[in-house]
């Protein structure tokens, strides 16, 4: 009998899709899992065909955070693991996602909680099912948010809410992720799967260099003085400026039509 992919991936027209397969777990990640995610990610950066990416799953859940079952027990633990195993593990997996040089669109198809919330709070845009939950379940764990969870949301929704979820753990609802400013856009299920693909074609559509550069200069700002901010993005369009796709984007101004975006 084959063995069904715990990842499963395909690229169709410029777009990569990367979906989490174990249905049956409601999707919890393992180490394998991670680690084929990340390597995904960096050659959708590394390979000019792939100009955007879609990150979603199969059954009822989009992630439910780390498979715990395969970690070690306490007794077999020794200082210094825990921090080496979400070092390597769960941060490396968020920072793929918030350094890949091409837009991803998270297409939150059910529960997500603990690191499958910020797996999806990580990507560049986040559609939702209307029956997404995403939960920080740390606290009911006596758990501390990992997985970059303490980084990102004060990012996006500011420390009082941050600490209302992380404090309590309550899952929260879609629409009322999409009123935080977690959700981009709130969809029937039945109609998340073709909304993802029509954003992902859009981007993969788009001046992919730019759009990039965007992504970068977006996520650096929340880190960053103003003038080195400033700095970063009169960088960023002497580069720009350089690519076919902003000659193409001038001459279709000219010649008042639609610009034809190659991703160069």
């Amino acid at each position: 009998m084959p063995v069904t992919p715990d990842v499963l991936h395909a690229c169709q027209g410029g777009v990569s899709w990367i979906t989490l397969n174990r249905p049956e777990v409601m999707n919890a990640v393992t180490w394998e899992q991670r680690e084929r995610i990340i390597g995904l990610l960096g050659s959708a950066s590394e390979d000019p065909a792939v100009r955007a990416v879609v990150l979603t799953a199969t059954g009822r859940g989009f992630c439910a955070g780390a498979d715990l079952r395969a970690s070690p027990t306490a007794g077999d633990r020794l200082p210094g693991d825990v921090a080496r195993m979400i070092r390597l593990g769960a941060q490396r997996l968020i920072g793929a996602v918030l350094d890949c040089e091409k837009p991803v669109i998270a297409a939150v198809n059910g529960a997500a909680a603990g690191i499958g919330a910020h797996l999806a709070f990580a990507c560049d845009l986040v559609l939702a099912a209307e029956d997404a939950r995403f939960t920080e379940v740390f606290v009911r764990r006596g758990l501390v948010p990992d997985g970059g969870g303490a980084y990102l949301l004060p990012r996006l929704i500011g420390p009082q809410r941050t600490k209302e979820l992380m404090f309590f753990g309550d899952a929260l609802p879609a629409h009322d992720a999409e009123r935080l400013g977690l959700v981009n856009r709130v969809v029937p299920a039945d109609a998340l799967e073709e909304t993802a693909r029509t954003w992902a074609n859009r981007l993969a559509a788009g001046p992919t260099r730019a759009l990039a550069l965007t992504k970068q200069l977006v996520n650096a700002s929340l880190d960053t003085d103003r003038a080195t901010s400033f700095a970063a993005e009169a960088a960023a369009q002497e580069l720009t400026m350089t690519t076919r796709d902003a000659a193409e984007g001038v001459a279709a101004f000219r010649e008042r039509r639609r610009p034809r975006f190659e991703g160069r």
